[in-house]
């Protein structure tokens, strides 16, 4: 502890900040790379006039929150003020829509990776650029408000996602890490930049609408990981802590989004190595050898941090259907005259779900709070269905909802299967992974896989990012994302791999089935229920 508490005061400690859909997470690693001291703040979307949004005033709200609440830790553990940091990282929910002016006032509603109200964009810039282009991504956002003939689009200066907006407060540099830039417009690998030849395409197919600027010049900067991304200043740093304790100076790491982070904290950035990030959205990550024999609507190509090409199957569902269950579940607890926290209504619900039966009973949970892509949703009704027949269980329902939260991920991640693509490692982080052995199991089945988890599974994204952040500072020269991860990082780390059982599959995949049936019943209750 005195050894922490000497680091800290040397202002050699790196500090991740991520914002999350839900929470707002400051962690802070030693030299060890682990984390140390941690704070966050509890935060939710919003949908308005159709939109889901956050405010950009509970960003400030939120991260100064969490900021304090990491400060408030380091000093009641090590008995010192936080007043210096060697390196910075933000990481934000990825990619999305922020378009600013050259004053830069704020000239949209920010529109999150949720939304599904760009479809005719998504499709036409497919078409246009021989690309997967996906609903959430930023080009799709910007593409669909100049379809709609948004008056705000003429006047954009700069156009970022959270991630690049909050680093840009900070340091006054609009850059982007290629990861969380891959989200906003395709990368040519070979140069890690945006792919120029796209760039064309696009401009070209605009170039009538008379905007006075150019793809380019509103888009950030792309950097790799590692890359100059700029330094903490006097403004940025009373913008994370209005008491003026921080000291500006911190060297910034290039700002990524959350699948990003997700790769560096599962070490999951090498070629054949994937990674399953699980919270309110859930994701699957696959480093390609090769690129696949054709675009799939399903399968967006991203990269890591570092360049490599990269598989992503995305849903936009995956735990809000558990966390609002588990709120009702404590409000009958409560109601019954029970004292239950929300940690014990979670536990009971995974623990459960081991006990269920191996399909489920019957029982189908369709967790879509928001549209899903991946199974051709524009907007989302959750439910529970079940046949006359079915057996409704506690231990039943409960392993509904965990497995119900993955199954879209199995649907398309099968297209991966059929593409045969060779997978060493698949490795879960994020609150889906939090009870032990419980989800870690059922989605090896559901994907039909071995899915290894570490003891870091539940930091995610924050502590990704402050590695990232790290290899920034402490990297030496010509040394690899991936080296530097696999020898400073994780040489030692303790890992629990889960492999498929056979009965637990074949539950799985009756499971899916049902499933999909019941998302006849999901588009007729989005149709007649408003």
């Amino acid at each position: 502890m005195q050894k922490l508490a000497k680091w800290i005061e040397a202002g050699n400690a790196v500090l991740g900040i991520e914002f999350g859909s839900t929470r707002i997470k400051a962690v802070l690693i030693g030299e060890d790379h682990a984390p140390i001291a941690s704070g966050d703040f509890t935060w939710d979307n919003r949908l308005e006039n159709g939109v889901w949004t956050y405010h950009l005033d509970e960003v400030w709200t939120g991260v100064q929150a969490a900021y304090a609440n990491l400060s408030a830790d380091v000093l009641e553990k090590y008995g010192v003020k936080l007043t210096k940091l060697a390196g910075l990282g933000i990481s934000g929910m990825m990619h999305g829509y922020l378009p600013f002016d050259a004053d830069g006032n704020q000239l949209a509603e920010f529109r999150t990776w949720r939304n599904t109200i760009t479809a005719q964009a998504a499709e036409e810039l497919t078409a246009l650029l021989g690309f997967s282009i996906p609903q959430r991504w930023s080009i799709a956002h910007l593409y669909q408000a100049i379809l709609n003939g948004e008056a705000h689009v003429k006047d954009i200066a700069r156009l970022t996602t959270l991630a690049g907006y909050v680093h840009y407060k900070l340091t006054g540099k609009h850059v982007m890490g290629v990861g969380e830039a891959s989200g906003m417009f395709p990368i040519d690998s070979a140069v890690n930049d945006y792919d120029q030849a796209k760039v064309d395409a696009f401009d070209a197919n605009i170039a009538d609408r008379g905007f006075g600027w150019k793809l380019r010049d509103i888009l950030p900067e792309v950097l790799p990981a590692g890359g100059d991304a700029g330094e903490l200043t006097e403004a940025g740093a009373k913008l994370l802590d209005p008491t003026g304790t921080l000291q500006p100076g911190a060297v910034m790491a290039p700002p990524e989004g959350d699948a990003g982070t997700g790769m560096a904290a599962t070490n999951a950035v090498a070629v054949r190595t994937g990674n399953v990030s699980a919270g309110t959205s859930v994701f699957a990550m696959v480093v390609l050898e090769k690129p696949l024999s054709k675009v799939y609507p399903e399968i967006d190509m991203v990269t890591t941090p570092s360049g490599k090409p990269v598989a992503m199957v995305h849903c936009n569902n995956c735990t809000s259907d558990i966390n609002a269950w588990a709120g009702m579940l404590k409000g009958f607890a409560e109601a019954a005259g029970l004292k239950v926290s929300m940690g014990d209504i979670y536990t009971a619900i995974f623990t459960s779900a081991m006990q269920g039966e191996k399909d489920c009973g019957g029982v189908v949970n369709v967790p879509y709070l928001s549209g899903e892509h991946t199974t051709g949703l524009s907007e989302g009704r959750p439910m529970t269905l079940r046949t006359p027949e079915a057996q409704l269980t506690f231990a039943n329902f409960s392993r509904s909802l965990v497995l119900g939260a993955v199954t879209s991920l199995k649907m398309g991640m099968g297209i991966l299967r059929a593409e045969q693509v060779k997978i060493d490692s698949l490795l879960g982080h994020g609150g889906y992974f939090k009870t032990p052995g419980t989800a870690q199991k059922l989605l090896a089945a559901a994907l039909n896989a071995p899915v290894s988890v570490m003891e870091t599974a539940g930091e995610g994204g924050p502590w990704g990012m402050a590695l990232l952040a790290a290899y920034r500072v402490y990297g030496a020269a010509g040394q690899t994302l991936e080296s530097y991860l696999a020898e400073k990082v994780f040489a030692g780390a303790n890992c629990v791999t889960m492999q498929p059982d056979e009965a637990d599959v074949q539950g799985a995949d009756m499971y899916a089935a049902r499933f999909e049936q019941a998302l006849e019943a999901e588009k007729a209750a989005v149709k007649a229920i408003r």
